[in-house]
């Protein structure tokens, strides 16, 4: 790939709609583009019509033409964004027009890279990039635009700031060792690293949430036939998705649809009610009902609390706490009846205790507190490892301090907890892990 080329690449989906933007980006982007518009006033950051133009010079659209000077664009380099109307037809040409220019398609990723490696934005602001267009919660995208404005780095500059320091304390003793300067103790050594250790440990468990945020969950309702799975599954969705009537077993399969609670993607699982003595097609259900249990994230197991819990009742609640977390939804609380101290109460007919199952659900997935976090959480991957690993080397060096090893051993396991912080914000990241990240954005980004 080589970044001194300019870049040119269709920026909106492939498709027809009422608008379509192809951009390019490099130095060469305002002259290329001069080739195949009629003339353009090329003004810094105003926008201009101008016309589209095919081989022969006929006019082929009308278009928007918006022109971004270095260094204050998206990529840091001259950038030239065309609208067009969203015909395939035309943007394709308007494409075509622009690589016969000189300019070449762009990689994956690479308006972003380019971002990136001209310093505009660090590496987490790219990687939040295509957490915002992955978005698909209103929740997501406001924590993803928060990364994109650097939140992530700047939780983490105040503790890199203090590593570095211990490390400049360190070096002074033993560079300055024979003109008298003091040696850090090692009381004051591991007061310095235990704050420290304990944010980075912090941070990194934070994900447990953040990975909710990003990547969504699965919850699986299940329940003996007719205790209202499916009216609940509506009434969790606001649709009516499932069919509900009185007739038991009514569901034979799988029904999935995704909703948000919380601003998390939820994706809901209403199963074939559990029974025996069921026949051939109902059995098969059944067994997939098994199989979402121990596959989600969290089980809702629905009983008729107007009525005393039976025998496949309890076997079903004893199934879910030997597989892992769920909780235990007590329906139509309209009636009265029996009740179910562990239960949450609802009624899927009306409506009552919906919200508070809601709650229940959030608060079964993430650790008390999570959801005021905000962006004090992170959301990647490859961020949590990098904490570990952080954390794993101050532990180290933590140790070797209690020991009474020397200084300058002590100083490689801080220098190897400093790194990773470097590789999180791309200062260390190795070209190979910087294709990986990018490969994964959209042509056009």
């Amino acid at each position: 790939m080589n970044l001194d080329d300019t870049i040119a690449a269709l920026s909106t989906p492939p498709g027809r709609g009422g608008l379509g933007i192809v951009r390019l980006s490099g130095p060469q982007a305002r002259d290329i583009a001069a080739r195949f518009l009629s003339p353009v006033e090329w003004l810094p950051w105003h926008a201009r019509l101008a016309d589209l133009l095919d081989r022969q010079g006929r006019v082929i659209d009308q278009v928007v033409v918006t022109f971004f000077e270095k260094p204050r664009s998206y990529t840091a380099e001259d950038v030239v964004e065309i609208s067009c109307h969203g015909a395939p037809v035309v943007l394709r040409h308007a494409v075509e027009r622009a690589l016969a220019g000189g300019a070449r398609l762009a990689e994956p990723g690479e308006f972003t890279l380019r971002a990136f490696l001209n310093g505009r934005i660090d590496l987490p602001q790219a990687e939040a990039v295509r957490d915002l267009i992955d978005a698909t919660t209103l929740y997501q995208a406001r924590i993803a635009a928060q990364q994109v404005s650097g939140s992530v780095s700047r939780r983490l500059a105040p503790l890199k700031e203090p590593l570095v320091e211990l490390i400049a304390l360190l070096e002074a003793g033993i560079d300055f060792a024979e003109d008298d300067i003091g040696v850090a103790a090692p009381a004051e050594i591991l007061r310095r690293i235990d704050p420290l250790r304990e944010a980075i440990g912090a941070l990194a468990r934070s994900f447990q949430y953040g990975s909710l945020v990003r990547q969504g969950l699965t919850l699986a309702i299940v329940g003996r036939p007719n205790v209202g799975k499916s009216s609940l599954f509506n009434r969790l969705l606001e649709q009516d998705r499932a069919i509900v009537t009185d007739v038991p077993g009514t569901t034979r399969d799988l029904v999935s649809e995704t909703a948000a609670i919380g601003g998390i993607p939820l994706k809901l699982y209403d199963t074939a009610g559990i029974r025996e003595g069921a026949g051939r097609v109902e059995s098969l259900g059944i067994e997939r009902s098994f199989q979402a249990m121990a596959d989600a994230d969290l089980t809702l197991v629905v009983v008729d609390i107007s009525q005393p819990l039976d025998a496949q009742d309890e076997a079903l609640l004893a199934r879910a706490r030997g597989q892992g977390r769920h909780l235990v939804v007590g329906n139509k609380s309209d009636l009265g009846g029996a009740g179910c101290a562990a239960c949450v109460p609802v009624s899927a007919l009306t409506g009552q205790g919906i919200s508070p199952l809601r709650e229940a659900i959030l608060e079964a997935l993430a650790p008390q507190g999570a959801f005021e976090q905000e962006a004090g959480f992170i959301t990647s991957l490859r961020h949590e490892q990098l904490l570990r690993e952080s954390e794993s080397y101050l532990e180290k060096a933590r140790a070797a301090v209690e020991t009474g090893i020397p200084h300058e051993m002590v100083l490689l396991d801080l220098y190897a907890a400093l790194r990773p912080l470097d590789a999180i914000t791309g200062a260390t990241t190795a070209d190979d892990i910087l294709n990986r990240i990018f490969s994964t954005f959209c042509i056009g980004k």
